[in-house]
């Protein structure tokens, strides 16, 4: 089921989120499947990055974030692979997913629908919002970009929450690209079919909804 999305009005003069709602996931801890593609992508993207590193860099900067600071997650992913270091793998899924960001050099995020309740809202944090993150440090949201159910706070385009997180057990998934608000949504529509191809070849099942704010 798609759930409700909106962006809050001091966020849309900035970003431009598109997203995909995805149903029937089989997530593997392993997707050795992805091997050739990330040797692939790698090598194009180090040599020759793609335009939108620096939108997204302007994109914090819009919002009061030192991009050399707080890095999004595209950028962390390109200094890795040009630093020689190996492509984070987690399992299938969020393979895949952070493929597309390195590739299409957007930060991407991608959460369990099944631990997220009610509508979600693209906004700034507040002052003392925080969640645990993925590696068990806090990730404070003040001032930041992020994403928010009823419980509040669960990601954001530079690192995640434990809650929302995607597992082997995880079957039904959203996958939000924080996009700057120049990004034409001719490239988004594409940058969604791309990691629409991508994502099927990780885990199967298929798309039931996608929206390009």
């Amino acid at each position: 089921m798609r759930t409700p999305f909106t962006v809050d009005d001091t966020l849309a003069r900035v970003v431009r989120p598109a997203l995909l709602w995805w149903d029937g996931a089989t997530v593997s801890p392993e997707a050795p499947h992805l091997d050739a593609i990330i040797r692939e992508v790698s090598t194009a993207v180090v040599a020759s990055p793609p335009d939108d590193t620096q939108a997204v860099r302007e994109m914090y900067r819009r919002i009061g974030l030192d991009p050399t600071k707080t890095r999004p997650s595209n950028e962390a992913l390109l200094r890795r692979v040009r630093r020689g270091d190996p492509f984070p793998r987690v399992n299938a899924l969020v393979d895949a997913v952070n493929l597309c960001s390195l590739e299409c050099q957007l930060p991407y995020g991608v959460y369990d629908r099944a631990a997220l309740e009610g509508p979600i809202t693209l906004r700034l944090g507040q002052a003392g919002e925080a969640y645990d993150g993925i590696r068990k440090d806090t990730v404070h949201v003040a001032g930041r970009v992020t994403v928010a159910d009823d419980r509040g706070p669960f990601g954001n385009p530079t690192s995640d929450s434990a809650r929302a997180m995607v597992t082997a057990a995880t079957q039904a998934a959203l996958v939000v690209v924080y996009a700057p608000l120049a990004t034409p949504a001719a490239r988004l529509a594409t940058v969604l079919d791309r990691t629409a191809d991508v994502v099927t070849a990780a885990v199967g099942g298929a798309e039931v909804g996608r929206w390009i704010a």
